[in-house]
């Protein structure tokens, strides 16, 4: 049996490096004894294994009975948990301040109540420190149920005290739940939608950004409510074009956490968030100085993420290699950004099961991308197919919707005229039946309709009346969108100057930095 995608015990030996296994062993044999001989074998047999195959198990472990399987792998599952929080728990504080809480339960249960207090108050301490609002809130509770249940003989004021603190670690926790809550919700809208395609859609947005930030003091809140302040504001502003403010709030996100050098370990998730927002926001708008800056500083913070975990390496090397892509299309220099493919390849394959499709089809749209641009139609065809062929619903429409353009112009480029009738055909019914034709799709499709018909001297002159069309089309602002994922402009301009495209935008750059 097979089912190497869904064992859950099978995914979390395959996430677990050298150390963590060897941790595991040394934990198992302390506490399993000779017991232990079935566990452990169990877990050998899965750690050699490289897809889940049950029957494999068997074959390999004749002491394991099939009706022994399912307790055997919930008690190996559980274990190697135990096994890890132990390891981590020193690199953790979070999980430290849990301890804590444990212990003075333990400990209040054993009715040893006033050292039950001191481990609360020197937990609670270091809780808020560390701005663990709701951990501090926590230990609130229990050193108040504790007051409530016993005379403690504690300072006078004690009671007020403990509800002031409530109230305002409450108060706290509930700005931050709602800014990280919009914040969410934005994500939400734009992974279905995109950016804003018209001006309902813009007054939607608006009113929904309107109706959830009402009522927050900025001034009052904390750390972590800043942060998710300006990660709401990131995706406001990037939903609705203003890349200007959207850069604005993600420069101010990460000089928030150089402000505290602290949050960077609580919660290096954010902050590496806040960093990949801020070097999106830099490629938009040209400012390839500050990017570089920026890049150099992400590119340590993932040669360190090996002292923290895969999943902070997942997204490490998601976000360097985007930024990494996106410097490439700044410049113009597709031909060598071509020399990331591979370890790009490498690493998508080594860290599968962990990637989430949005992540491949952006990877897979940026490759397509850097192979049309060097002039490669056939490759960029292929990854723009693994997009196509993907049955994803609605999510990101945008990349689903120009991947199909970038498709067709890829085909039009190699001069597949006997597939561009049907091609244009299918991709007008898709963007048709996804509500996402702009003024600058129309007019590429009647281009390409159009040019199936001309004659190879009337050529030069439709790319030049193209151009000049959406030279005006690109003064409406919801036109900017098509601009976000195709320079279709510098792919006329490179037709009218029979040059390469990547030769036209590195032009445009070196202007630029002049």
């Amino acid at each position: 049996m097979r089912n190497q995608q869904n064992d859950t015990l099978f995914l979390l030996i395959k996430t677990m490096n050298k150390v963590e296994k060897r941790h595991f062993r040394l934990y198992t044999s302390r506490n399993q004894g000779g017991a232990g001989t079935k566990f452990i074998r169990l877990f050998d047999i899965l750690d050699n294994m490289k897809e889940y195959h049950e029957e494999q198990i068997f074959a390999r472990e004749k002491s394991i009975k099939r009706s022994q399987l399912a307790n055997l792998k919930a008690h190996l599952y559980g274990e190697l948990l135990v096994a890890l929080r132990l390891l981590h728990s020193a690199k953790n504080q979070e999980i430290q301040l849990r301890e804590q809480i444990d212990y003075a339960r333990i400990l209040y249960n054993r009715g040893l109540i006033l050292q039950s207090l001191k481990v609360l108050d020197k937990a609670k301490t270091a809780a808020k420190e560390n701005g663990h609002f709701i951990l501090t809130l926590e230990i609130l509770q229990f050193e108040k149920s504790i007051e409530s249940r016993h005379i403690t003989r504690s300072l006078k004021g004690r009671a007020e005290n403990l509800i002031e603190e409530t109230e305002f670690y409450a108060s706290q926790i509930n700005e931050v739940v709602r800014l990280s809550n919009l914040s969410l919700l934005l994500y939400g809208v734009y992974l279905e939608t995109g950016h804003v395609k018209n001006e309902q859609e813009e007054k939607a947005i608006k009113t929904l950004f309107r109706n959830n930030i009402s009522g927050i003091n900025e001034k009052q809140i904390g750390f972590f409510g800043k942060a998710y302040l300006h990660q709401a504001y990131c995706w406001y502003y990037f939903i609705l074009y203003d890349f200007s403010k959207y850069y604005r709030h993600a420069d101010k996100w990460v000089r928030l956490f150089e402000q505290h050098p602290e949050a960077k370990k609580e919660d290096p998730f954010l902050y590496l968030k806040a960093v990949h927002n801020l070097l999106n926001a830099l490629f938009i708008i040209g400012n390839h100085k500050k990017m570089e800056t920026e890049l150099e500083e992400l590119d340590r913070f993932y040669s360190a993420a090996d002292h923290y975990n895969d999943n902070l390496r997942i997204q490490s090397f998601v976000y360097l290699y985007t930024a990494r892509i996106n410097m490439h299309f700044l410049e113009g220099t597709f031909t060598k950004g071509l020399e990331l493919v591979p370890e790009i390849e490498a690493e998508l394959k080594k860290y599968q099961r962990f990637i989430d499709t949005h992540r491949i089809m952006v990877f897979n749209y940026k490759i397509a991308s850097l192979y049309f641009g060097s002039g490669d139609n056939e490759t960029a065809i292929k990854y723009l197919n693994k997009i196509i062929n993907l049955k994803v619903g609605h999510l990101r429409t945008d990349i689903q919707c120009f991947a199909r353009i970038l498709h067709l112009i890829a085909h039009y480029e190699l001069g597949n005229t006997d597939v561009l009738d049907y091609l244009i055909r299918s991709v007008y019914r898709f963007l048709s039946k996804m509500e996402d034709m702009d003024a600058v799709l129309n007019e590429i499709f009647r281009f390409l309709r159009k040019s199936l018909s001309s004659k190879q001297q009337d050529l030069t002159r439709n790319f030049i009346e193209l151009r000049d069309k959406l030279e005006k089309v690109s003064r409406n602002k919801y036109a900017k969108r098509s601009y976000q994922y195709l320079d279709i402009v510098s792919w006329l301009e490179s037709k009218i100057d029979k040059k390469p495209v990547q030769d036209i935008i590195r032009r445009k750059y070196l202007e630029r930095e002049k």
